[in-house]
């Protein structure tokens, strides 16, 4: 079978990608150096651990198991801690990228698919991104995955590096068998914590902010399911395969959702109440950030298919009841 080299392969959206290759008939060698990500996660191919920084140890992987592509996630992306350590969002994300550029381009691999994101477009408050929107990225975490995206295109025109970049907002979700699921240590994304509330492992959610300017007075984001978002990097994966050029998508649902009905869909999924308190909004926290997804839909044939609300609640819950790592 075909290997692909799957970066952060042992973290949430890569765990997912190895299952959806697997079951695509790839082989999904991870990479991972386990700072952020789960051995227990790596299930569906072999791993190899070490970290982006690592030429020598990159080039021993792309020699041992001779990738088609490279399907890179491994990234720091906490907003607040590349706001107060933007050196080492710069060194990990972008330096390491640069590094793991370099190695696929010496060992032959010269097809490319990037998870990048939409907060390389900084603040465009209340409109539906697409690609052509201006990229004007607010912290380091935004930046770093910029940067990230101009070294494949003059890697592209001096090495023939073709590639796919994914950007997306909020990642929700768990694969629906309940082999992989989101953990992260601290837990910080909306959906997780609001299930941990449910179960009183913390306390009460607090909403920041209800008196914007929107149907219940909370702030509207995008969500995507983990599922859709892997199976469209599986989609870019055949793109390249096909011969394709090189091309960025947004991956999004178009609306979003607000926080309120975030909460009114966990208590319809899980039949619990829950716990929360209403606080004064956070600075620079846009009304609503939503992402549309015309050009997946229409050149890969993606369809967001998971990312109802419900649907992401309830595979969330699954996996919340069930699944954890222990190493």
């Amino acid at each position: 079978m075909t290997t692909i080299l799957v970066t952060g392969g042992a973290g949430y959206i890569g765990s997912h990608a190895c299952k959806a290759l697997k079951v695509a008939g790839y082989t999904p060698v991870t990479f991972d150096n386990l700072v952020t990500g789960w051995r227990d996660a790596v299930k569906f191919g072999p791993f190899e651990q070490g970290d982006l920084s690592d030429r020598a140890r990159l080039d021993e992987v792309f020699a041992k198991y001779k990738p088609a592509a490279v399907m890179h996630f491994a990234a720091l992306s906490q907003v607040g801690e590349a706001m107060s350590e933007p050196g080492r969002y710069w060194r990990n994300n972008v330096a390491g990228s640069l590094t793991l550029a370099e190695a696929a381009v010496a060992a032959g691999c010269l097809n490319f698919v990037f998870s990048s994101t939409c907060a390389t477009y900084g603040e465009h408050d209340n409109v539906v991104l697409d690609e052509s929107t201006p990229q004007i990225p607010l912290n380091a975490y935004g930046a770093s995955k910029r940067a990230v995206e101009n070294i494949l295109r003059d890697f592209e025109a001096a090495h023939g590096l073709r590639h796919v970049i994914f950007r997306y907002f909020n990642v929700a979700g768990a694969d629906p068998e309940a082999e992989v699921g989101e953990h992260h240590r601290p837990e910080t994304h909306l959906i997780p914590v609001m299930l941990e509330a449910i179960d009183g492992k913390r306390p009460a959610l607090t909403i920041h902010g209800t008196d914007y300017a929107t149907p219940d007075g909370t702030c509207i984001r995008d969500y995507v399911h983990v599922c859709d978002l892997v199976d469209a990097h599986v989609l870019g994966l055949n793109w390249l395969e096909q011969g394709k050029g090189s091309q960025v998508f947004n991956l999004g649902t178009g609306k979003g959702f607000s926080v309120r009905e975030v909460i009114d869909a966990s208590r319809s999924v899980t039949n619990r109440e829950v716990p929360f308190s209403e606080g004064p909004r956070r600075a620079g926290d846009a009304t609503k950030l939503v992402s549309g997804s015309t050009r997946a839909e229409a050149d890969l044939g993606w369809e967001p298919k998971r990312s109802t609300m419900p649907q992401m609640i309830a595979d969330a819950w699954r996996w919340h009841q069930t699944g954890h790592y222990d190493g």
